[in-house]
């Protein structure tokens, strides 16, 4: 509830040197997923394909090799970074885009007075564009096309969740393997119960935060990424050195030609190279476009590169060893040591995915697309650092399931892909939206992008669905588990604002109950906290029967989440005045944006409200000096810290109904805050659909039932909140 300022988004142009820095970074926070993937890929791949000539492993080299040349290099650094929203990237942030230039967003909130908001930076196609204009005019008008956009948009943000509970898994699993063969006796039961009580270990700490140790994340995937790279390299000049022929794209259709069918099956493995190339979008918000095209081309590309190539050389001359083809490629010395690098590898790539699903989560909250939930902020510093405690437990209990009902790193694998490219092809398809409608790029190359790299990844994805039976329905199950609860969250959340706008209340009937409100008008300050922007809201009219008096001061609070990252400090609150002067009635819109931080302080929260109530008085008084109308003036003022200084008119300071209501004001605050909450009950009406009424009655009531509630999230003392039971029909 108290005011955040605009946090990690007004991004100067860096020195060489900074975007040099958060490249360093980067390799800490976004690669780690992508890094580990030498532990898996080929043993996954040859479990596939049994090797019997070079062509075998020339092909499975040469597919990789063009796999990470087409998706993250092209496809991400080169195009999908562009993609961002005002810094931030993520499915979320693509669908924030497109929801501030055309009105798609399935809740009916948003004013005109948000376009002002500076980050918005809302430019509308062209007239000239007459295909944007009607892509933007079909977005609006027709409703299942907002539906299947949201779908769209929640299908891959449960993807990413489901891959917070797979990353960890096959990461954590893969690094302990590597005992398998160098331990006499160390068995598939050791292997499972070691990487269960790492993955406990991992879970356990999320409550801390990953400020005290992040800071080693860097150095030790640098030296991770600097071992695979000089490893490769050692073992493509010791064993093979000829296997830079698999450049030579006609490897894949020889490797296809041979292995047919299986050549199919071994894709699913071989997309696994590429886990974690989202991650290049979605953590765009902590870094620079800049500083992860460089830490991808400079360092992790190449070093992927080598390390492939080195594991290819390696087979060519031991195809025997692809079952553990990573530590069998180490040299005997260097065992212990890279052992031990790849476990923390596994565990800060693991780290990045969890704290990418908490991300998610809150991004999902503040675009009303799923339950509220208890978030603890776990840095002073950083804001974006977060931690769900209901969410960081079904992770954990998720995670040991699926490592005790798998115990092998190849089923995990087969689950693992399909998460990976369903995630992909959401961003192809959001990506596409973007360019036609907001960048207007030319049609021929807008359509050039879905039909290159999305017809790659449906190939890859009809390659992983083959495997539905053998791990891969586990991510479709998790998928379907969260996209049921967002859907549901946001369905019911729209109805219920939709009866809430219907059953407001007129101004007529506010008018004629007079300035006392039919009742007795009491000194203090009462917030009465609802989800409409404009209109009188029909939980009021329970306070005034319930209750055997109001405050003399009523102020509608309004908390909304607009489609941009950060709403500016000072352009936060959005004042206007509800019913004539001698009411005391306010509304005040709160806007944040999905990436903004509400903290607690309520104090804070109270003493800035008044601050900027004052202001917005004054004001009011200056602009339209001693005019007075009966219904309410069609007026928005942004006033909060305001960059003017306010009114010095003199005249203004001395207008008698000014000093009065500022008065007023001052004896209202001094009698205290008192928090009106209704208490809503949302029930489907008897002539609803079968479906709608278990939907609305039991699966979304369940839900309001166990998120947080509004008086939970404020932290606001008992003896300040008055709650009333409100029925909503829809």
């Amino acid at each position: 509830m108290e005011i955040a300022g605009a946090h990690g988004n007004h991004k100067k142009d860096a020195s060489l040197w900074q975007t040099l820095a958060l490249a360093f970074q980067t390799l800490g926070v976004v690669y780690g997923d992508m890094g580990t993937s030498p532990l898996y890929v080929f043993s996954d791949v040859f479990s596939k394909v049994t090797i019997t000539s070079e062509v075998d492993v020339l092909g499975a080299l040469s597919l990789v090799m063009y796999t990470i040349a087409l998706i993250p290099l092209m496809k991400y650094v080169f195009i999908v970074l562009k993609a961002n929203d005002n810094g931030e990237g993520g499915t979320f942030a693509l669908y924030s885009l497109i929801c501030r230039y055309a009105k798609v967003n399935l809740l009916p909130n948003r004013q005109q007075a948000d376009e002002y908001i500076s980050s918005f930076k809302l430019k509308l196609p062209t007239p000239e564009l007459e295909r944007a204009l009607n892509i933007k005019d079909a977005l609006e008008h027709k409703s299942w096309l907002k539906t299947i956009l949201l779908l769209l948009v929640l299908t891959g943000t449960s993807m990413v969740i489901g891959d917070g509970i797979l990353t960890p898994a096959i990461s954590v699993m893969s690094a302990v393997s590597g005992l398998q063969g160098e331990i006499k006796g160390f068995g598939t039961g050791a292997l499972v119960i070691t990487s269960i009580v790492i993955l406990i270990a991992l879970f356990s700490i999320q409550r801390f935060g990953t400020s005290k140790v992040g800071v080693t994340f860097a150095p030790a995937l640098s030296l991770w990424f600097f071992s695979l790279g000089s490893i490769g390299l050692y073992n493509l000049i010791t064993y093979d050195i000829t296997v830079v022929r698999a450049f030579n794209p006609a490897y894949i259709y020889l490797f296809f030609r041979k292995n047919s069918s299986r050549a199919w099956s071994a894709l699913g493995g071989c997309v696994l190279c590429i886990t974690g190339a989202e991650a290049m979008f979605a953590d765009l918000g902590h870094f620079s476009v800049q500083s992860i095209q460089i830490a991808f081309t400079g360092v992790v590309f190449p070093c992927l590169l080598l390390a492939y190539m080195g594991q290819a050389a390696y087979l060519s001359r031991h195809p025997d060893s692809a079952n553990r083809i990573f530590y069998n490629s180490v040299p005997e010395s260097l065992f212990w040591p890279v052992f031990v690098l790849a476990t923390i590898a596994a565990i800060i790539a693991s780290q990045a995915m969890i704290s990418a699903s908490f991300s998610c989560i809150k991004q999902s909250m503040a675009l009303g697309c799923f339950p509220r939930l208890k978030i603890v902020h776990t840095s002073r510093k950083l804001m974006g650092q977060i931690y769900i405690p209901v969410i960081n437990w079904f992770l954990m209990i998720m995670c040991i399931l699926v490592v005790a009902a798998f115990r092998s790193t190849t089923d995990i694998a087969n689950a693992y892909g399909i998460a990976e490219v369903g995630v992909m092809i959401v961003s192809t398809s959001l990506v596409t939206l973007v360019m036609l409608l907001i960048w207007q790029t030319n049609l021929f190359l807008a359509l050039c992008f879905p039909l290159v790299f999305g017809t790659v990844e449906l190939i890859y994805l009809s390659a992983v669905l083959s495997k539905i039976m053998e791990g891969g329905w586990l991510p479709l199950v998790f998928a379907t588990f969260f996209l049921c609860i967002m859907y549901t969250w946001n369905y019911g959340s729209v109805l219920k604002y939709q009866s809430e706008v219907r059953e407001k209340i007129s101004m007529d009937f506010m008018l004629e109950l007079g300035s006392t409100l039919g009742t007795v008008r009491v000194p203090g300050v009462g917030l009465l906290y609802n989800e409409l922007v404009q209109g009188i809201p029909s939980v009021f009219g329970r306070f005034l029967l319930e209750l055997p008096a109001i405050h003399s001061t009523i102020v509608f609070i309004c908390i909304k989440y607009v489609p941009v990252p950060v709403v500016p400090q000072d352009e936060r609150f959005l004042f206007r005045r509800v019913c004539p002067k001698d009411y005391h009635m306010f509304r005040c819109v709160a806007r944040y944006g999905y990436k903004d931080v509400r903290k607690d302080d309520h104090n804070a929260f109270e003493q800035l409200l008044v601050e900027s109530l004052e202001k917005f008085l004054r004001k009011e008084a200056q602009e339209f000096a001693l005019e007075s109308s009966l219904q309410e003036p069609e007026f928005d003022s942004i006033s909060m810290m305001s960059r003017e200084s306010g009114p010095q008119d003199g005249d203004v300071d001395e207008d008698p109904s000014l000093e009065y209501e500022l008065s007023d004001l001052k004896e209202a605050t001094d009698s205290g805050f008192t928090y009106l909450i209704g208490h809503g009950d949302v029930r489907a009406k008897k002539s609803s659909w079968f479906i709608k009424k278990l939907v609305i009655n039991y699966f979304y009531g369940f839900l309001r039932r166990n998120c947080r509630g509004g008086a939970a999230t404020m932290r606001v003392p008992h003896t300040n909140i008055v709650q009333v039971g409100m029925t909503y029909m829809v």
